[in-house]
């Protein structure tokens, strides 16, 4: 009796440990399954309270779809190959063995085991490639909805249509892949098996033995290997339109003539194979049978590439621009389609010298309008005079015209974002962080050129709360939910009231009265949305949330639309606007992309290669509903067309953009520049010219300036101008860039990117006589860093305690010339704010500075000598501050009286507490204390 029961207690204790793995397994799969689907709860509701639940459900449905599909095959195929493998293996697997345990002796049966097993393998394969593609559904869908292309142009090689290699040949490439790992995923539990019993019969002959049997599996596995490898052969044929060679992309001659054929002929040496492995597996296999299905494709891949080898080097390599020219000329033509360059104009620019050619009188818009606020200047200026409190941050500067009081004006925005790192450490608790400071408030504006006597930018918006210089210029929702910065999800509609902004010792408090967000709800629907958002310590307990609190989720503006369409690519520079209603709003240009676009150059955009790019839609976003609205500007796009199809809901006409926003779109940053970057390149349309690299261009560089003082050449970057191009009838907003030739220092082109009506994106380049040469941003530098006084005064400044920080060199057409200018500032190291000292202006033959911009206007063009003599700074700057009369020329006692009551009015603000108000007549007093000292000397 003793030793039953000893016997059966090891079962026992088995069977306990077996049920209990069972049950930690099933709970935690339960734990993650109900992770998924409460996330995939919440991303609903979210998608919901944006007005876009249908697009949700049909990315969830394609997933879906997509998951089902893939796993299910890969199920099928792995298990049935399991299955069919052991059956024809079922006489050479080992039998049931003996192995001690503790002592006790233990049979187990390999079989059993190697069902279990090949169960598991499966599952978890199918699993792997269900969530892979479901992952691709973006381009599995758009080949699904893709419209099936009856006419048009078709490529010279293949005679398809654009829409095969735009959609359906990325469909065929992924699941040609998984195929073929499917494909090797049973060529290895073939061999696993035949591993298997092989090593028993080896046991039980004393001798290595596989014997006839065996082999009939891996025939099998062999030959599906084979045709799906017939089948990659097949599509990779498509590819050749797309690889890169040393001078282009594309099919060559070497392709067209050895690679492409062969490749047909590989194709079928691999069928053959795949049929001699067949048959193979159904009469006495052999392994030798199988080396023989594989010599085919062997022998013919062998001879492919030495023929190709042959014609590559004695047919194209001694004639290469005569078998090559076709080719070259296909990918010319396709690249500039692709980039949109097919859509630049071309035009002569006298880039003439003399000042007379700068036409001032005809363009007082472009110079009145000329950047001498560097962002970076301008960034760390507003960060010590406008943030009033050390949680407020400036992300970024953005440029942008407004009519203000009738007039156009180019002027810099700066959002004023919440940044609740900078929190004190005091200060970081839940409540805080979540239901107290919740957002960002306002905006700055100021003019590109606007500068005060103490060299600070002239404000049209600034302070707290927003306060407007310019009648009709407002900010009725000056409240940032949604920005750059807004990282962490808040609380708002709460009990507790929200944190405004500050206003001397006291703060002024709101609660949200927008529609954004989720609504909480009861306290299941808290809880659950607690647990999904890892806030279940606090959130279901907090007595200031109620059912009709919102929680605001993925407020980032970059994280927000890419939540909702993930399938576009977006710029990495929003910029704010300011509606004509008096709310802000962020527009991101969006791009769809791809990299298999036929015969076309790629290029890198961030961290992906492409070979085309349109800028098809403009994304808004509400900062404070943060509602998000695309709308589509380019109909023609034939990828946002089928998306469109997918999402019907998703996107708006561009006529339906409210015209205060459509005033304010722009020619995207970052289109312009990659197709800057193709057309220093691909400008040549003559496949010889294009061939030897004889005209190649390349964006210009500059010395830029950290605020470190260090430096470093740098090629520049577009800037954005307002002023009247070369023939035109009107200012206009563009993006201009100017270009150098390869290696070399003078200019020979500048591209504009137009921004305005019905010019918009469209670029017009203007090519430089080729006779003379034009001085480059290099050059210009070099003369400035050459001018005795001018380096002796940098000098002076770059000491101890200080240093200098020279803005960009900006290059500038006006009327026949181009006019160059660098702003020069002077920044504590102790301070990093940096204030305006210098102006520079040059001409191709002339260099002038001033220490104000009339100055510098008037050495370059009325003939004065050019002074660093820091008493003109006294000069009001090109624009006063608007709504504030210049002051008229006035006596001593006048001047003394309006500085008496400035001191007075800065001691009352100052005791009421309205330390911004207050900082303003500081400012006004020292230039009306500037004015005096210029009149005693």
């Amino acid at each position: 009796m003793q030793t039953i029961i000893d016997s059966a207690t090891p079962l026992d204790n088995r069977g306990r440990r077996r049920k209990l793995i069972l049950i930690v397994a099933l709970l935690f799969a339960i734990f993650i399954l109900g992770r998924i689907v409460l996330s995939n709860w919440v991303d609903l509701l979210w998608f919901s309270s944006l007005g876009y639940g249908s697009v949700y459900w049909t990315t969830i449905a394609l997933q879906v779809v997509l998951f089902v599909v893939a796993a299910l095959v890969t199920f099928a195929v792995l298990y049935l190959a399991f299955w069919g493998i052991r059956r024809s293996h079922e006489g050479n697997l080992p039998t049931a063995r003996a192995i001690v345990i503790n002592g006790q002796p233990v049979r187990f049966s390999v079989e059993p085991a190697l069902r279990y097993i090949s169960l598991g393998v499966s599952i978890v394969f199918a699993l792997i490639a269900g969530s892979t593609m479901a992952g691709e559904w973006p381009a599995l869908g758009l080949f699904w909805y893709a419209p099936h292309a009856t006419g048009g142009a078709t490529d010279s090689i293949f005679g398809k249509p654009l829409n095969f290699f735009l959609f359906t040949l990325p469909a065929w490439e992924l699941i040609d892949n998984w195929l073929l790992t499917l494909a090797i995923a049973t060529c290895a539990v073939a061999v696993l098996f035949l591993f298997i019993t092989s090593g028993s019969r080896t046991l039980e002959n004393r001798r290595l033995s596989y014997g006839p049997a065996p082999w009939r599996g891996l025939s099998i596995t062999i030959a599906f290997l084979l045709l799906v490898l017939a089948m990659t052969v097949y599509v990779d044929r498509f590819q050749t339109l797309l690889e890169h060679h040393t001078i282009f992309d594309g099919v060559n001659y070497t392709d067209a003539h050895v690679s492409i054929p062969g490749a047909l002929i590989l194709c079928a040496a691999l069928l053959l194979g795949a049929v001699i492995a067949a048959i193979n597996a159904g009469r006495q296999s052999r392994g030798r049978s199988l080396l023989i299905a594989t010599a085919p494709a062997i022998l013919c891949y062998l001879v492919i590439g030495i023929v190709g080898w042959y014609v590559g080097n004695f047919i194209v390599k001694p004639n290469q621009l005569d078998r090559e020219e076709p080719y070259i000329a296909h990918n010319i033509d396709a690249t500039r389609r692709a980039y949109g360059l097919d859509r630049f104009s071309q035009s002569e620019f006298p880039a003439e010298t003399t000042p007379d050619a700068v036409d001032a009188a005809n363009n007082q818009a472009t110079l009145q309008n000329v950047r001498l606020w560097d962002w970076r200047a301008l960034q760390d200026t507003l960060r010590q005079i406008q943030e009033i409190r050390t949680y407020y941050d400036f992300p970024d500067i953005d440029i942008d015209r407004y009519d203000l009081d009738g007039t156009t004006r180019q002027v810099m925005l700066a959002a004023r974002e919440l940044n609740v790192d900078r929190l004190p450490e005091s200060s970081r608790n839940w409540i805080n962080e979540k239901l107290i400071y919740t957002h960002g408030y306002g905006v700055t504006m100021n003019p590109v050129n606007g500068f005060t006597p103490e060299g600070l930018p002239i404000l049209l918006l600034s302070n707290m709360p927003v306060q407007s210089t310019v009648p009709g210029l407002k900010v009725t929702r000056p409240e940032i939910y949604f920005g750059e910065l807004t990282d962490t999800d808040v609380y708002v509609k709460t009990r507790q009231q929200e944190f405004d902004y500050p206003q001397g010792q006291n703060n002024t408090l709101t609660s949200y009265q927008g529609t954004g967000g989720i609504v909480m709800g009861g306290f299941l629907r808290r809880l659950l949305l607690a647990i999904a958002r890892d806030d279940v310590a606090t959130l279901p307990f907090s007595d200031d949330v109620n059912s009709q609190s919102r929680m605001l989720l993925w407020r980032n503006i970059r994280q927000r639309v890419a939540k909702l369409a993930p399938f576009l690519t977006f710029d990495q520079d929003p910029y704010v606007v300011v509606g004509d209603d008096g709310r802000l709003s962020w527009v991101m240009d969006a791009y769809t992309t791809s990299d298999s676009y036929p015969y076309s150059t790629h290029y890198g955009l961030g961290d992906n290669s492409v070979n085309y790019m349109r800028n098809s839609v403009k994304t808004v976003v509400d900062a404070y509903n943060g509602t998000v609205t695309f709308y589509v500007f380019d109909s023609e796009d034939p990828i946002l067309a089928t998306y469109r199809r997918i999402f019907p809901s998703l996107f708006k006409d561009a006529v339906t953009m409210p015209a205060d926003l459509r005033r304010h779109v722009r020619y995207p940053e970052a289109l312009f520049q990659l197709q800057s970057q193709v057309y220093g390149l691909y400008h040549m349309t003559n496949p010889q010219v294009f061939f030897n690299r004889e005209d190649l261009w390349t964006v210009a560089t500059e010395t830029a300036t950290d605020s470190e003082g260090e430096q470093a050449v740098q090629p520049m970057q577009p800037n954005f101008v307002l002023m009247k191009l070369p023939g035109g009838t009107r200012e206009e907003f563009v993006e201009i860039l100017p270009f150098t030739p390869a290696n070399r220092n003078n200019l020979i082109g500048w591209i504009a990117g137009r921004c305005d009506g019905a010019n918009y994106g469209t670029a017009v380049v203007y090519d430089f006589p080729k006779t003379r040469l034009i001085d480059g941003p290099q050059q210009i530098e070099a003369r400035i860093d050459q001018n005795a006084q001018l380096s002796g005064q940098l000098t002076l400044w770059n000491q101890q305690g200080s240093h200098v920080l020279r803005g960009s060199l900006l290059v500038i057409p006006s009327g026949r010339a181009l006019l160059y200018a660098e702003p020069i500032y002077l920044q504590a190291k102790q301070s990093p704010m940096p204030e305006l000292r210098l102006v520079v202006l040059a001409l191709q033959d002339k260099l002038a500075y001033g220490t104000t911009f009339e100055a510098a206007l008037r050495s370059l063009f009325g003939g004065e000598v050019s002074s660093l003599n820091q008493t003109e700074a006294t000069t009001p700057a090109a624009q006063p501050s608007a709504g504030t009369a210049a002051v008229p020329p006035a006596d001593t006692d006048a001047l003394i009286a309006e500085a008496s009551k400035d001191f007075d009015d800065y001691q009352r603000l100052t005791a009421e507490g309205k330390l911004a108000e207050a900082g303003q007549k500081l400012e006004q007093l020292k230039g009306v204390l500037g004015r005096l000292n210029s009149r005693r000397k």
